[in-house]
């Protein structure tokens, strides 16, 4: 096994998914974006939106929860030497949020690796990019993202 195939290079992994109640959407509201549309159904009704809807950034934290609770869609490693081992993001990129996600709708998360390379500054650790997504129950794409995250490797170069 190469380290492409532990990665699931251009693979699109399903992360499963999360269903946003209007509770989850209040308290994460209250705690990280208390805007009106997002803290009461009532204020929600006279706002652009017409109803209770999720910050998106509580859209952005339900994918990272997937996406750990998924094993972020990695394979067994049984290639030479220990297994990669993700470290943390450098960040993300063309964060988009495309469509309101409203209290009772279950979103289903997925991600796809796209590639990954060496860092000079950092022997022995690689930057792996990929793609972030959510769908609603109507297979709209609610949101996407690319992120990096930095994987360990100790089996030298990669192919």
């Amino acid at each position: 096994m190469n380290l492409d195939e532990f990665l699931r290079i251009g693979e699109t992994v399903p992360l499963g998914s999360y269903t946003f109640t209007p509770e989850a959407i209040v308290a994460f509201a209250r705690n990280y974006d208390p805007q009106p549309f997002h803290l009461s159904e009532e204020t929600a009704r006279g706002s652009v939106f017409g109803s209770l809807c999720a910050s998106g950034w509580h859209t952005a934290a339900a994918w990272m929860k997937c996406n750990l609770a998924a094993g972020a869609g990695i394979g067994p490693w049984n290639g030479p030497g220990p297994a990669p081992q993700f470290g943390p993001s450098p960040g993300f990129r063309n964060l988009k949020w495309l469509k309101p996600v409203y209290a009772g709708e279950t979103v289903s998360y997925t991600r796809t690796a796209l590639h990954h390379r060496a860092l000079a500054s950092r022997p022995g650790w690689r930057m792996l990019t990929l793609n972030g997504d959510g769908f609603d129950s109507t297979g709209d794409k609610v949101i996407e993202f690319e992120s990096a995250v930095l994987v360990k490797v100790d089996q030298g170069p990669a192919a």
